[in-house]
Order: structure tokens, then C-alpha cells, then sequence
């Protein structure tokens, strides 16, 4: 066994806690359909939304996780059960009268209110695949419509038929006495109207694999549930694709566990083995809510894409999921610097660490090499000062800063520049509160213009800290301009005028110079912006001008 086989076998990280519960499913023998199967489910009433992707990433990572554990091969699908008739209208997508036309219609039914595809099932499909194709998933579209009308799902619906019973035996204890009354598993698609009808059902013929129901005016018909003439219920309907499918593993939000023993015993009935499942925590908006496709209240995958790169929505995607976390812009900045802090720790790791680092899974055991000299904090703090309106405003400072960086040699540093100026001028600027210095801080700034204005001075105040602190030891030499050296004098002037509290004096500076109450290590920020640039602009929060 390889080293890294062998920490994979021990690791911590979920993906590969997943994966090992999924191996012992075939420890005694490999399935007999030859490979295991992940799978995917959406629901395509709305434009796919982060969560969605999530379901898919998440998936990939333990997909990857097992293939380092086991020689089974694996398939990936993405079901799309766009066969559900639209029981509301979403409010963020165009022609709303027209949608409401078509109220209860399959997806697949209903006319693209952007009017570009067959159908707003069609359009929300095409929508999924183009993100998960840019992001190079692996994975095997399936439509419900292509399933139930193509007949690949007959046989299951006629054993469902033959044990209807049994399987409205395990619905009816889940469902409250009203709704006991009308409930079957069976929903069938009216031949005239097209819309799919939640009506109960007078027969169930299993030797002709057909039921009896009365629609909504009163009148009978009979249909075969073959041939996409009838679909199941949602609950039922997982069951009965884990059997159908023989699918061995499946993720989904929270909000759906407590129907996992009857997503499982529904497939059990219908003669499939329950996969393994893993359940996440959901996604909150701003004010805490739960994200919803239909009100568009989260980020939504484009939104991501036009500040951040897709690596870094995956890292946020992998942190801790079963912990609900809130999916809101300001969580941006901090995925993109987190996600390139482990790519610089990765090469420096043994295998024991590196597959515990998630940009292990994020790229499926091969991470690239991190190019970002500056942090993505640092850059937003860059395009505010600077005034910067595109990229190319940051790049003079940064090639002072780094000399040998450029943006053929430093790919993705360059594209975290533009996306930082796009960020900035769109969700710092219009929040950005300047204000005046108190008078301790005041005395402070201009001790500190002073110092950055004279490498003496600096020297004086970092020796006046270390005597202070008990250090009489000479300085060694420095480089002035380095992001340590700049540091300490910071830190050396605010313990000089007082601060016990060197966060307060931190903090100080941001909001007096920078208009916000958090920012970067301020040593780096200075070697990025260059001494002399910073000292202007201590000068400017002094006389005021940054505040008005």
C-alpha cells in the first residue's frame, strides 16, 4: 500500500470518512453491475443556485476520496427531475404571467420564460450543466422526463403498482390524517390538460399496470403508469430511483433526513439496496434565512464567478458541512485567502497532512502551484487606495512589491486583481465609513509618518519597544522595506503612545485611513502600497481629507 493510500485509510478529512463507509458496502465483493454509483439530485423549479453545486462538488470530493481507497470504478450522475409539475412561480426570472398559465405543468412542459430553450425545465438544466462543465465535473446528466417517458423506468413502476400497499403502508404513517385521504405515491399527468394531478386514486390495477381517478372536474380515467404517463410522488420518487438506478450513494440537505428511513425502505420494497447517504447542513442569506432557488435571497453561481475564482467557492463548499453557514459576499475575500494559504502549505506537507488539506479534494489529489504574492485582502485594500478602476491600476504596485511577478507568470494573482477591483467597487466603496483620528491616535500617525520617513527614526522606535520589553540586544540588520520590518515599527509605535490594546491602534488605522474597522497586517499593506504613498496618506486622514 501506497503512503498516501495508507493515510487516506486513517484520514480525518469527511471525504474520505465517506468513502471508507462506502468501501465496506463492497469488502466482500464488488457490485455486480461493476462499478458504484454516485448520484446527484436537482430539482429544477429555479435557477441552480450555489447549493446545487455544492450537492455536486461535495459529491465529487468523496467520488475522489474512494477512487484513492479502492480500484472499483465509479460513476457520477446529476438527475434532473424536471417531470415535477411547477407548483409555484419563482419571483427572480421574466414572464410571470405566462408562467402562471402553466401552473402545474411538468418543467419540461412549461415555455422558457427567457424564451431560449424548449422549455424553463430545459433552460434550468442547461443552466446546471454549462456551470458544472465549467468547473470540469465528471459526471452523466439524467432527465426524469427522458426516463419516465422513454420507458426506462417501467419496470419499477409496475413492481410499484404490484406493491402499492406496502409502500403506501410506509407513506401514511408520515403524513397527517387530512392528507392520509387523498395521498397516493402515484401522480398522474392529465391527458388533456397536461398538468400533473395530486388526486387519490379509486384503483390500483396491478395484473393490467394501470390506476383509475377522477380529475379535478369530476370526470374518471384510467392510464398504464408506463410510458411517462404517470411519475411518483417526490418521497417515493427517491426510493424508487436508488432502486431503479441502483445507485449506492446520495447526499442532500438537512431539511430531507428526516425522510431518509422512507427513502430507504421505499427502495428496499421496490427490491433495491438503500445507498449510503450524507446529509449537510443548509446555506443562510445575510439575515440567517434559508437560501430558497425560488426567492433568489443567496449568492447565486455567476455571482460568485464574477468576484472569486471557482477554487475558491469549492474550498467553501468543503469546510465543514455539517455546520450551517452563512453564503454572503463578505465571505468571498476570506475563501480566496484560506484556499491559497493551503495550496502554499501543500508541497511542504507529508502524505498524512496533505491528505487531510482540502486542496486535496478540491483538486482530486493533484493542487496547483499558488502564484498570490498578495493576499486577496491586501488587493481589496490596494484598489482602495489607489483608486484603481481595473487591473492594470494595481500591477504597478505589485510588480514594486514583487519584481519577478507578472500576469503570464502569475495567472491567477492577476485574475484575483481584477476580480479585487470589481469586488471593492462594488461592496466596499459604498460601505466605506472614513472618519478622524482621536488625539492619542492622532500623535501616534504622526510618529509613525515620521518613522516610515527615515529608517533612523524606524530603528529608534522598534529599540525604545525592545528596551521597554527588557530587550537590550543590538538589532540586526534589515531590510527597510520588507513586510516585517514595517510591522514591527508599527507595533513598536503603538506601544510607544499607549495602546495596551494593540487591536485598538490596528484598528485605528483602518478605519482613519482606510474606512473600514479590519484590514490587512498593516506591514505588508505598506510594503505593497510603497513607504512613501502611505506616508500621503497618513497625511490625508490627519488634515481630514479622507474623512470629508
Amino acid at each position: 500500500m501506497s503512503d498516501l493510500r495508507d493515510a487516506a485509510m486513517s484520514s480525518k478529512a469527511w471525504p474520505f470518512e465517506e468513502a471508507r463507509k462506502l468501501a465496506k458496502r463492497y469488502e466482500k465483493a464488488p457490485p455486480e453491475k461493476g462499478y458504484v454509483l454516485f448520484e446527484t439530485g436537482y430539482g429544477p423549479s429555479g435557477l441552480p443556485h450555489i447549493g446545487t453545486f455544492g450537492e455536486v462538488a461535495r459529491t465529487t470530493m468523496i467520488r475522489r476520496a474512494f477512487e484513492e481507497i479502492s480500484d472499483i470504478p465509479t460513476r457520477l450522475i446529476c438527475f434532473s427531475d424536471d417531470l415535477d409539475g411547477m407548483r409555484k412561480v419563482p419571483d427572480n426570472v421574466p414572464n410571470q404571467d405566462m408562467l402562471h398559465a402553466n401552473i402545474q405543468k411538468p418543467l419540461t412542459s412549461v415555455p422558457d420564460p427567457f424564451e431560449e430553450f424548449e422549455s424553463f425545465g430545459h433552460h434550468n438544466n442547461a443552466m446546471l450543466r454549462r456551470f458544472l462543465d465549467t468547473f470540469g465535473f465528471e459526471y452523466e446528466f439524467y432527465s426524469a422526463t427522458d426516463y419516465y417517458q422513454s420507458g426506462q423506468f417501467d419496470e419499477v413502476l409496475l413492481r410499484a403498482v404490484e406493491r402499492y400497499d406496502d409502500i403506501m403502508a410506509v407513506m401514511l404513517k408520515s403524513l397527517r390524517e387530512e392528507r392520509q385521504q387523498t395521498y397516493s405515491i402515484f401522480l398522474p399527468i392529465h391527458p388533456e390538460t397536461g398538468r400533473v394531478l395530486y388526486v387519490p386514486m379509486k384503483e390500483v390495477n396491478a395484473k393490467d399496470g394501470t390506476i383509475t381517478f377522477d380529475d379535478e372536474d369530476g370526470r374518471e380515467w384510467t392510464l398504464p403508469v408506463t410510458g411517462g404517463n404517470v411519475k411518483f410522488q417526490w418521497k417515493p420518487d427517491f426510493g424508487a430511483r436508488w432502486a431503479a438506478l441502483d445507485v449506492d450513494f446520495e447526499m442532500y440537505g438537512k431539511d430531507h433526513s428526516t425522510n431518509t428511513p422512507i427513502y430507504d425502505r421505499i427502495c428496499e420494497i421496490l427490491g433495491g439496496k438503500k445507498p449510503e447517504h450524507f446529509t449537510y447542513e443548509l446555506f443562510l442569506d445575510e439575515n440567517g434565512e434559508k437560501i430558497s432557488k425560488s426567492k433568489g435571497n443567496g449568492l447565486t453561481i455567476d455571482e460568485w464567478l464574477t468576484y472569486a475564482s471557482s477554487e475558491s467557492l469549492s474550498y467553501f463548499m468543503y469546510q465543514k458541512p455539517k455546520t450551517a453557514k452563512r453564503l454572503w459576499w463578505d465571505v468571498i475575500p476570506k475563501a480566496v485567502d484560506e484556499y491559497h494559504q493551503q495550496l502554499r502549505a501543500y508541497p511542504t506537507q507529508d502524505a498524512k497532512a496533505q491528505v487531510n488539506n482540502p486542496v486535496w479534494h478540491i483538486h482530486g489529489g493533484n493542487p496547483p502551484e499558488s502564484k498570490m504574492v498578495v493576499p486577496f485582502a491586501m488587493l481589496l485594500n490596494l484598489a482602495s487606495v489607489a483608486g484603481a478602476t481595473d487591473k492594470d491600476g494595481l500591477w504597478g504596485f505589485i510588480k514594486r512589491y514583487a519584481p519577478d511577478a507578472s500576469p503570464d507568470t502569475h495567472p491567477d494573482l492577476d485574475q484575483a486583481a481584477g476580480f479585487a477591483v470589481r469586488y471593492f467597487h462594488d461592496f466596499v466603496a459604498p460601505t466605506r465609513q472614513f472618519r478622524l483620528p482621536s488625539d492619542q491616535e492622532r500623535a501616534a500617525m504622526q510618529d509613525l509618518a515620521a518613522a516610515l520617513g527615515s529608517p533612523e527614526a524606524a530603528l529608534d522606535q522598534i529599540a525604545r519597544k525592545n528596551a521597554a520589553m527588557g530587550n537590550d540586544e543590538p538589532l540586526p540588520e534589515v531590510d527597510f522595506h520588507s513586510d516585517d520590518f514595517l510591522q514591527s515599527v508599527v507595533f513598536a509605535v503603538g506601544k510607544k503612545h499607549g495602546f495596551e490594546n494593540l487591536r485598538e491602534w490596528f484598528q485605528a488605522l483602518y478605519e482613519v485611513l482606510l474606512g473600514q474597522s479590519q484590514g490587512p497586517r498593516f506591514g505588508g499593506f505598506i510594503a505593497l502600497y510603497g513607504v512613501e504613498e502611505t506616508i500621503a496618506l497618513i497625511n490625508k486622514g490627519l488634515a481630514g481629507e479622507l474623512a470629508a
